[in-house]
């Protein structure tokens, strides 16, 4: 959906971000009168799709009757009323926050993370805390505390993960707006197995300096989602922006726009990867590049040059070593405390040597390297989100793709590459595949180049209108 609705304001859950916001700034909305209807929403859908955790409509309520407060004494704010979800690993002061691990399973915040501060301050309304996998490192969401999240078209498939929680409950209606992380396209993937927007910034541009520590420093982003690009270009203007106790966080600057015709775009539809892709998937992404094209996008092909060798297997080290610096003792003490998949990377984080790291951060940043070069020629880059449709939900990950067996991060190729450059990715839906299920597009820029991506986005989600989201329209 995108643009303005048609629907009454007795139906909020089908309004966008900034029609709430905007509504509940006039008065037209009260935001209490929103929280129950979202509240509602939750308590209709979330015992089958078991994307919000710990579930408690309470602090939601006071939240918005704080916000009438707020409002009443005159304040007008960006997200006035929005409702938000926060995924299961960032700080929410005074809520329990696991990680979707038994080792934090009392673990009460002290405090807020920046993100969760700014956007609260700016006025949206938390209403529930999205499920996630252990630590965010399997691709499906699920865990041993709250059980897997399911796919809100068909119960019996995955979102993926590692927001897969935050993507279901947008998707399904029980927020507009949801935060999400990504260290590799956690918080693209299962947007686009949904059916939804996923924003990756250029790594630092959202400071993050409070919270659990970080297994990649650096290299995972906060992430908006949300159904629409303004949805997450509203959240991403209320949290963008550093912080002194951030030493990786960043400005943007504040550049023109081009216009998006102006815009030199490179299609690549596999990267210059060797790798598989299912052909539903290939098809409607390429079908989508066409319209983009027609409509006036200037395209051409071209692949990254990347380096001799690439491959996430050269970067995940940075992962593994990040696990077992952070978990490694808790894990030798007692690995009951962990799901079996998260203990593998934890061992082979514990196998590798400091020269194995050592060459794996190069790799991080040879892959920076040669996409700034490419970036030098495009201001765009178009390729698939995923290289398939969401698979069943008891499968880590799907056993064939393109006709071939699926090595495990097969489906997950398009991604983490774009973590390692520090650019800034978003994935639209453009599409549907395979038994009707989506497909996204994802928009890649140059570093720092985050507005006009979301610019760039929100004219091709325009551009492909209503024939990018069949599913809501049967």
């Amino acid at each position: 959906m995108s643009g303005s609705t048609a629907l009454p304001p007795a139906d909020p859950v089908r309004l966008t971000a900034p029609e709430i916001a905007d509504g509940i700034n006039a008065g037209r909305l009260d935001p209490v009168a929103v929280t129950q209807a979202f509240i509602a929403r939750v308590q209709a859908r979330n015992a089958d799709l078991n994307a919000l955790v710990n579930f408690d409509p309470a602090p939601a309520l006071q939240a918005a009757e704080h916000l009438r407060a707020r409002l009443a004494n005159g304040e007008a704010m960006p997200l006035a009323g929005v409702p938000l979800v926060v995924k299961d690993g960032f700080w929410v002061a005074g809520r329990r926050i696991t990680q979707g691990s038994p080792l934090f399973r009392d673990f009460v915040c002290p405090r807020d993370a920046l993100s969760v501060a700014r956007l609260t301050q700016a006025g949206a309304v938390i209403v529930g805390i999205g499920n996630m996998p252990e630590f965010g490192c399997k691709d499906v969401t699920d865990n041993r505390l709250f059980g897997p999240t399911r796919h809100p078209m068909d119960p019996r498939l995955t979102p993926g993960g590692s927001s897969g929680g935050c993507a279901v409950a947008v998707a399904a209606d029980m927020a507009p707006i949801a935060l999400g992380g990504d260290g590799g396209g956690s918080s693209r993937r299962p947007p686009s197995h949904v059916g939804i927007v996923g924003f990756k910034p250029t790594n630092g541009v959202v400071a993050d300096p409070w919270g659990f520590p970080g297994i990649m420093p650096g290299i995972a982003a906060t992430c908006p989602i949300g159904r629409t690009v303004a949805d997450v270009a509203l959240m991403f203007e209320a949290m963008a922006g550093p912080h002194p106790e951030d030493p990786l966080s960043l400005s943007l600057p504040d550049t023109p726009l081009s216009p998006i015709t102006a815009l030199r775009v490179a299609w690549s539809p596999r990267l210059g990867l060797d790798v598989a892709v299912d052909s539903d998937v290939a098809d409607t992404v390429a079908a989508s590049v066409e319209r983009l094209r027609q409509a006036g996008l200037r395209v051409v092909a071209a692949d990254p040059p990347w380096p001799d060798g690439t491959s996430e297997q050269r970067i995940l080290p940075i992962e593994y070593s990040g696990l077992a610096a952070e978990f490694g003792a808790a894990w030798q003490r007692d690995a009951s405390q962990f799901d079996p998949h998260v203990g593998a990377q934890i061992e082979a984080g514990l196998a590798l040597s400091g020269a194995d790291v050592a060459r794996a951060w190069g790799a991080s940043l040879e892959l920076a390297s040669s996409l700034a070069v490419f970036f030098g020629g495009y201001d765009l880059l178009l390729c698939p989100t995923t290289a398939c449709v969401s698979w069943d939900l008891d499968r880590v990950h799907p056993e064939r793709i393109g006709g071939l067996p699926s090595p495990p991060r097969g489906h997950a190729v398009f991604t983490p590459l774009f973590n390692h450059a520090r650019t800034p990715a978003i994935t639209i839906p453009c599409g549907a595949g395979r038994d009707g299920l989506p497909v996204g597009l994802q928009i890649v820029g140059p570093r720092l180049a985050d507005r006009q991506v979301l610019a760039a986005a929100a004219w091709m989600e325009h551009v492909l209108g209503d024939d990018a989201r069949p599913w809501l329209h049967r």
